[in-house]
């Protein structure tokens, strides 16, 4: 769908986008593709997407992938989609709060894809909520603000490193990710986005129980960035036991959130896990 197209059909039907629900839709042709090439899609991949908008990503993954499952929360995108749509047998539509539905529906996502240019507003929280999932996506695909992005992708000791990065990449690991101008959407927004590629790991860091423990630190850690660590834990811990399992790891007493890697994090939740079954 070329930009003219959506602003004749956004005309004829009357349709005012709303700012709340991050309605700026991705036009441009070659990032579209770049998307669609980043999913490396087979005829035998299932595919979801969140916020289809007017159709232009869910056109392209209709030729590309077995099963497309469209979640739109607006009620007017979600009827024009049905009539634009209606030719595509390997297409089924929900008209949904795609975040009420992630956290609603118990379903297994393991040998999905997410591919999707994803509402501003809601975009971390949908991340999130997939990566948390039990049967998390094997690969997810996403057109992001460039600073979620940022975030996203960073590495401990980076400005932007904090408690997304940590709830993403336990499960995932960043691919390449490339920026998205602003000039590329419709209406255009203030800034710029970037689509990002996560690869669900192959081996999960830890069990579903340790998740939930390390998920608990990390929100504990990160809820005072700037103090040291240990002192923000003690709200949790006993703080005998984390001293402890500072000195086990070399980790100081004296350290940030945000300079503590994935990996020491992960260690840190083992120990603590352990010490507390003693």
């Amino acid at each position: 769908m070329k930009l003219s197209e959506m602003k004749q059909t956004l005309a004829e039907r009357d349709l005012r986008l709303t700012k709340s629900l991050g309605q700026s839709f991705l036009h441009d042709g070659n990032q579209l593709r770049r998307i669609v090439a980043a999913a490396q899609l087979t005829r035998s991949d299932r595919v979801l997407e969140v916020g289809p908008g007017l159709g232009p990503l869910t056109e392209i993954l209709l030729a590309h992938a077995g099963e497309i499952f469209a979640i739109e929360k607006d009620r007017r995108l979600f009827e024009f989609l049905e009539q634009r749509l209606a030719f595509a047998p390997n297409l089924a539509l929900q008209n949904d709060d795609a975040l009420e539905f992630l956290q609603r529906e118990s379903r297994d996502w393991s040998d999905w894809k997410l591919v999707a240019n994803l509402p501003y507003s809601v975009a971390s929280p949908i991340l999130v909520e997939l990566a948390q999932a039990e049967g998390c996506p094997e690969r997810m695909v996403v057109t992001v603000q460039r600073e979620v992005a940022q975030r996203i992708v960073a590495h401990a000791g980076d400005k932007d490193y904090g408690l997304l990065t940590l709830l993403i990449q336990l499960r995932y690991e960043p691919g390449r990710w490339f920026k998205v101008p602003a000039s590329c959407f419709f209406p255009q927004p203030d800034v710029d986005s970037a689509c990002v590629t996560l690869f669900r790991r192959t081996k999960p860091l830890m069990n579903r129980e340790q998740a939930a423990t390390f998920t608990k630190i990390v929100k504990r850690a990160f809820s005072q960035r700037r103090k040291m660590m240990l002192k923000v834990l003690k709200a949790d811990w006993p703080e005998e036991k984390l001293v402890r399992a500072f000195e086990t790891l070399s980790i100081s007493t004296r350290e940030r959130a945000e300079d503590l890697s994935l990996e020491q994090f992960v260690a840190l939740t083992e120990h603590l896990q352990f010490s507390l079954t003693k």
